[in-house]
């Protein structure tokens, strides 16, 4: 799978990317990240590629030129272009689902658009991008922290990254809408402190009922 990444800090990425399971996955030649600087497709010695927006108002907006032309180079070498999803992370968006990384996880390439500042130019949304796309009902300072949300929940889905392989059937959301029943490790007893005593028991029917019992009882979904 590629993944490239459109942002106006690429530094961001840095650090995030050499660790956990998206290491792994590149390690395993799993995924290609590629984090291209928006800057690189300006055509002024400044590199701007944010202005005021037109009706007045607080902040700055990233311009349209600079993305166009950033997904267009990208992709001018692609053999199937129209199958690339281009998404732009906005509040506006879809909200991100289980259902959507496990849709999208077996794409064979996908584009990020980060937007920044007080937004994006509305042409990107409607006329590039494929779909806009949100982590949730709240303002990020920008779209890289989204971006590595959801790129963390694709890259896991792929074929041999996890080490266990019966982890994403056991894991929040994987079957519906319920969240993962509590987990506990050793010791049995920490401060008074009791582990259940089902979870002791080596009764795999009964712990399997308790673990049922415990995710319905969570109300099914996270806050």
């Amino acid at each position: 799978m590629i993944i490239d990444v459109v942002t106006i800090f690429p530094e961001f990425f840095a650090s995030p990317l050499q660790w956990g399971v998206v290491a792994r996955a590149r390690q395993r030649h799993k995924v290609t990240l590629k984090i291209h600087n928006l800057r690189d497709y300006t055509t002024d010695r400044h590199r701007v590629v944010d202005d005021y927006p037109y009706g007045g108002g607080p902040g700055m907006i990233l311009k349209p030129e600079p993305l166009f032309r950033a997904v267009e180079s990208l992709l001018s070498a692609d053999p199937a272009p129209d199958k690339v999803p281009i998404v732009l992370l906005s509040p506006a968006g879809v909200r991100l689902s289980e259902e959507w990384l496990r849709d999208n996880s077996r794409r064979r390439r996908l584009l990020l658009l980060c937007g920044h500042y007080e937004g994006v130019d509305q042409r990107v949304a409607e006329h590039l991008a494929t779909m806009e796309l949100s982590v949730g009902d709240y303002v990020l300072s920008g779209g890289e922290p989204a971006a590595l949300v959801v790129i963390d929940g694709l890259v896991r889905r792929l074929p041999g990254v996890l080490h266990n392989r019966y982890s994403l059937r056991e894991e929040s959301f994987a079957q519906g809408a319920l969240v993962e029943y509590p987990q506990y490790t050793r010791p049995a007893e920490f401060r008074g402190l009791k582990v259940p005593q089902v979870l002791l028991s080596g009764d795999h029917q009964q712990i399997q009922r308790w673990r049922r019992e415990q995710q319905a009882r969570s109300g099914g979904r996270s806050p």
